[in-house]
């Protein structure tokens, strides 16, 4: 851990222990996450745990699985979804409206195999060179950034020549394929590459082109721990939480 981050993990502990709920018995609480902020979001459940006394166990899987899964009545008490999905189960009743947080977003970037030379794609013309002149692109095969980074490829026209070199992946998979070298290159919401090793990243595709992807939290209707679901959110979105989000690729949000 880095001084920075070590610096910032004091912070948080401090703040957790100033909440009240965080001081209360210890209690389990179960976390459905989407991928994008997957290594910011396991770095702070667990300085929240440590912190807290509270047992966070955290599950990962894309968007729309976290979605039926909850709407098949998955039980959790905290939520981590882009802010769209999480909006929709507030609108069916899963998720307690005031307990709406956000914590950040990040921009779609794209990435390689550590030690391979970082292809161009400072300007649209080079993104669109790299994309073709590449043996395979993975992408999340479902969720926003695999979405939208296929509505940029249709964008950039090159649809009928990437065919055969489009590489949709399960999320818990899309950018260790790279790391193993099975793919060459790697588009996806940029947070997602942070903490995986053997990969770097080559930064955000071209401002003309990037999305935002947003993170949002919410405990649950039926939370088993809700009060201690309180205070994991407001750890999550809390000021000192800014600088490990920043360090694992996320920019917190600033009302």
């Amino acid at each position: 851990m880095n001084h920075r981050l070590a610096a910032a993990t004091a912070r948080l502990g401090l703040t957790c222990l100033l909440m009240l709920n965080c001081t209360a018995q210890a209690g389990e609480l179960t976390v459905l996450s989407g991928n994008g902020a997957r290594a910011a979001v396991t770095e702070l459940a667990a300085q929240f745990e440590r912190a807290s006394g509270h047992k966070v166990t955290v599950h990962f899987d894309v968007n729309p699985d976290v979605k039926r899964k909850v709407e098949a009545g998955a039980a959790f008490d905290v939520l981590v979804l882009n802010p769209p999905v999480l909006d929709e189960l507030i609108r069916q009743g899963h998720v307690l409206p005031v307990t709406r947080a956000m914590i950040g977003r990040a921009g779609i970037g794209a990435a390689v195999r550590a030690g391979t030379p970082l292809p161009d794609i400072s300007t649209v013309e080079a993104f669109r060179r790299t994309l073709l002149g590449v043996r395979s692109v993975a992408y999340p095969g479902e969720g926003a950034s695999g979405k939208y980074f296929v509505s940029v490829v249709e964008r950039l026209g090159i649809t009928d020549q990437m065919r055969t070199t489009m590489r949709p992946m399960p999320a818990e998979y899309n950018v260790e394929v790279v790391a193993r070298g099975e793919v060459d290159l790697v588009v996806v919401v940029a947070s997602r590459v942070a903490g995986v090793a053997g990969v770097t990243l080559i930064g955000p595709i071209p401002q003309e082109l990037p999305t935002w992807i947003g993170f949002a939290a919410g405990v649950g209707s039926r939370a088993n721990a809700p009060d201690a679901a309180r205070a994991l959110v407001r750890f999550l979105t809390a000021p000192a939480a800014a600088p490990v989000l920043r360090s694992l690729g996320v920019e917190p949000f600033v009302e």
